[in-house]
Formats: structure tokens, C-alpha cells, sequence
């Protein structure tokens, strides 16, 4: 199904009846990734799901996109459809929409499963500080012609390293999606945290690299109603690597 929110056409689905639960998946990834959640909850629950913008069968969102952006899409899409409380299952870039979701729109919310959820910044090691400040630098040289020339006369391809900069996500970006991919992952949204008042589960995998284990911990720390579940042995995908598991966890928190 598609809906048109603020000029934008958002793919979505809706199953079942019962309970709202609304279902957000991580960035790079669409309704299909979290079907296995979708499929297990629809004969107790009614389950929506949409595609982000710039993913799935979703429109791409303007350049100017952020994490605050994304965010009051979902709020409207919820308004159009008429979810009033909802319970939300969110996994990684879902985590950071509803964070700020639940944070400035507490009666929209009922409680949520944060899944190897996203919204905090990661240290960077010196390697990386090192590795970042010359990105920066080589792409401020290469908005010069002169120098770029005479780097490249002997041998240093500036242009080349800008394009091959970055992380494999973002380079399988589309050049429209980049910006909206580097303004997102470096937002940091700890301070939202407290103002988060809906009973929040946070389900972790214990080997996750993308979200690291440390994030629920420092979420379950600011979360004022918060408990975290580590899943041993899995990844940044902990609700497909222990399926039966999250969703008898899931099941049981939003109340059978």
C-alpha cells in the first residue's frame, strides 16, 4: 500500500487485528528485513510497517533529511492511519527515530522494543580521528583546481580518495541519499533519553559491531523505565539470529 506524506510516497503495509504495534526497520534495509517479526505478530496484534524514506519501495527523502525529519514522517504516517498508543519495535536506524518519537510525542507511544537500536555516537579510536581529519582535508582540496592538479601530477589522486572515501554504506549510497546518511549517523541522541517515559525493553546482541552492547547499557542506564536483554552469541541482527526467543521476550512484554 502507499500513502503520500508531505509529498513523499511511503510504502507500508498493515496485518492483523488487536493491539497497535508499529514496526521500523534499520537503515539500508526495508519491511521485507523485519517480515519474520511482522509474520509472528499479526495473529495477535494489528502490525504496521512502513518503508523509511529512501528505502524499500519508499520515495527518496530531500537532501536536508535528518534524524528530527524521518521522525515527524512517522508521527504524521501514525496520524494518518490512526495509530493513537502504540506499542513500537524498532531495530537499529528504527531506534533512532523512536527515540526522538517518544521524547516529544509521549502519547503516541505505548512501549517499545528497542532492537540493536542506533542513536548514540561511537568513540572513535585515534586511527579513525586520523583517517576522518583526512577526509576532511582532501576534500577541501578538492574543491581547489590548482592544487589538485598539482598533487596529481605527482601522483596523489585527491579526487579519487574523496570517492572512495568513506564506509561501505555509505558508498553504496546513492549520491542523493549521502547527505541524509553522514547528517544521521552523526547525531547523537542521548538527551532525548530521559524524556523517554514509555516501559522500553532493550534487546541486545552480545556481538553486535554496528550498535555495540555499550549503547544498551547506557540507554537502559538513562531510559527512567528501561531493562536490557543481551542475547549471547548474536550479532547487530539479534531478533532473526535468536527468532524464538525475541519474540516469546516481545510477545510477553506487550502482554500475551
Amino acid at each position: 500500500m502507499i500513502i503520500d506524506i508531505d509529498g513523499i510516497k511511503i510504502q507500508y503495509e498493515q496485518q492483523g487485528e488487536g493491539a497497535d504495534v508499529l514496526v521500523l526497520h534499520g537503515w539500508g534495509a526495508s519491511i521485507q528485513t523485519m517480515r519474520p517479526v511482522i509474520d509472528a505478530l499479526k495473529t495477535r496484534c494489528r502490525v504496521t510497517a512502513l518503508d523509511f524514506p529512501g528505502h524499500g519501495g519508499s520515495d527518496a527523502p530531500p537532501e536536508h533529511y535528518g534524524v528530527q525529519e524521518y521522525t515527524d514522517l512517522t508521527y504524521r504516517f501514525m496520524q494518518e492511519l490512526g495509530l493513537k498508543k502504540a506499542h513500537v519495535i524498532c531495530h537499529s536506524f528504527g531506534g533512532r527515530v523512536t527515540i526522538i518519537l517518544a521524547a516529544q510525542h509521549p502519547e503516541a507511544v505505548d512501549k517499545i522494543v528497542f532492537t540493536d537500536a542506533a542513536g548514540l555516537r561511537k568513540r572513535r579510536t585515534f586511527k579513525q580521528s586520523v583517517k576522518v581529519y583526512t577526509f576532511k582535508t582532501a576534500k577541501r582540496i578538492n574543491r581547489g583546481r590548482l592544487i589538485k592538479s598539482i598533487l596529481k601530477a605527482i601522483g596523489v589522486d585527491v579526487e579519487k580518495h574523496v570517492k572512495n572515501a568513506g564506509s561501505s554504506d555509505y558508498r553504496a549510497l546513492p549520491d542523493n541519499m549521502k547527505k541524509v546518511f553522514v547528517r544521521v549517523v552523526n547525531q547523537d541522541l542521548r538527551s532525548f533519553l530521559p524524556d523517554i517515559k514509555s516501559p522500553s525493553l532493550l534487546i541486545w546482541g552480545e556481538n553486535d559491531q554496528d550498535t555495540p552492547l555499550e549503547f544498551g547499557k547506557i540507554m537502559e542506564k538513562e531510559i527512567p523505565d528501561a531493562g536490557l536483554v543481551v542475547f549471547e552469541g548474536a550479532g547487530h541482527y539479534s531478533f532473526l539470529d535468536c527468532f524464538g526467543r525475541y519474540i516469546n521476550i516481545v510477545t510477553t512484554f506487550f502482554g500475551g
